[in-house]
């Protein structure tokens, strides 16, 4: 459970995203047709956006300010963050990128074992990245945001290019990561199913704007 406070307006040339939301949860889904804002306001918590103005805090840490002037840089936010194009390394196999996590963070030996053992990925440690599918892809990414030991995890979209019958296979490794790592998700997804697995909360975005909030039965 993480508490999170979440204030923010971001004008992107004629786009306005604007979000205010505080809530307690374990995962923030966060709902809503392309160009509604999710993405943005991933990137607004991970740091990689600057908001106009407003506040972002995490479990009563103050990440972004604007009338404190507080604007942590995203190395020290202590947020991982997979985007929907993975971004692992072609250079380096399955296990250099779990552990180009370990170098940019704190991890622990023990901390990777159980990473590894939860996402199932001994098998493919010594595999290229070029040799993976979507799903195995995806759950390697996870790994190595992981590493960091983040207080909070940001997931756009990390289902969509996987067909449907993988998605329903990796759903229980998301679960995994909520029940026994105890790591919070902000997770972005169109898709209900997911949330309906995954979330405890959700924002539902058009146009920049939060239409509805609630759990996802609503």
């Amino acid at each position: 459970m993480i508490a999170l406070t979440i204030d923010v307006t971001l004008r992107q040339q004629s786009f306005e995203l604007q979000v205010r939301d505080t809530s307690s949860v374990e995962v923030l889904g966060l709902f809503g047709p392309s160009g509604s804002g999710k993405t943005s306001l991933l990137e607004v918590m991970a740091g990689i956006r600057t908001p106009d103005a407003g506040e972002v805090v995490v479990d009563g840490r103050v990440l972004f300010s604007s009338s404190a002037g507080i604007n942590l840089p995203a190395r020290d936010r202590h947020i991982g963050y997979v985007p929907q194009d993975s971004l692992l390394f072609p250079h380096l196999d399955v296990s250099g990128n779990i552990d180009y996590g370990v170098r940019h963070g704190r991890a622990e030996g023990a901390h990777r074992s159980t990473l590894i053992d939860i996402l199932d990925l001994p098998d493919l440690l010594k595999r290229r990245v070029q040799k993976l599918s979507g799903g195995e892809r995806q759950r390697v990414a996870i790994a190595r945001a992981l590493m960091t030991q983040p207080a909070v995890l940001l997931l756009d979209e990390p289902l969509a290019g996987v067909d449907r019958a993988r998605r329903d296979r990796i759903v229980p490794y998301l679960l995994r990561i909520r029940r026994e790592l105890h790591v919070p998700l902000i997770y972005v997804t169109h898709d209900e199913s997911e949330l309906n697995a995954v979330a405890d909360r959700v924002l539902q975005l058009e146009t920049g704007r939060v239409v509805k909030a609630g759990p996802p039965e609503r």
